[in-house]
């Protein structure tokens, strides 16, 4: 498959950016706007936690099957995290995207540059804060993380805001509305 680049409405968009940048939320607000678009799924090897169903949190899958996906190319991009594989599985996104559906991967950075290897077709937005002080604020704001996790992620978003010019867009969000126009905009939603 191609990407179907060429049936906008069936255009595989990839987002990313530090953490703290309010990815969650930009997605959270496109979805409610235009529910059309399809948020991809994303497979996992942790087992599933109380609420969480097979197919709509996670795909949920053995190592053996996770490892088979890997070998086989059967997903776009994976990484392991706490002893967890975590990745993308390309036959639900290429079946979206079949169907004319806009595909929307909400995915950290080394995530996106496995993709733009597997599925070079596909259009990559960097959602990036209006400073670095103010993405420390947003961080700190959130209460949730200790003074380690919080250097650690500040340390990273340093890193990854060094990748901004890799990408095909770049989202400032300052504003969540402006964001979400931009957002419409680049995935031709407005």
């Amino acid at each position: 498959m191609d990407g179907n680049r060429s049936n906008r409405s069936g255009r595989l968009t990839v987002i990313t950016g530090p953490s703290g940048v309010g990815k969650g939320t930009l997605v959270q607000r496109l979805l409610e706007r235009h529910p059309n678009v399809w948020l991809s799924v994303s497979a996992t090897t942790r087992a599933p936690r109380e609420g969480e169903l097979d197919g709509v949190s996670y795909y949920f899958h053995g190592r053996e099957r996770f490892s088979a996906l890997v070998e086989s190319g059967g997903l776009l991009e994976w990484a392991e995290f706490a002893g967890n594989c975590y990745g993308t599985p390309r036959e639900p996104v290429e079946l979206q995207l079949q169907s004319g559906r806009p595909v929307l991967l909400e995915i950290e950075l080394e995530g996106a540059r496995q993709v733009r290897r597997s599925f070079p077709d596909g259009f990559q937005i960097f959602l990036a804060p209006p400073t670095y002080q103010e993405l420390e604020r947003r961080i700190r704001g959130r209460g949730t993380d200790s003074e380690q996790a919080i250097q650690r992620r500040l340390e990273r978003a340093r890193q990854e805001l060094k990748s901004q010019d890799e990408f095909d867009a770049v989202v400032i969000n300052d504003c969540l509305d402006d964001s979400l126009r931009e957002l419409e905009r680049l995935m031709s939603l407005s």
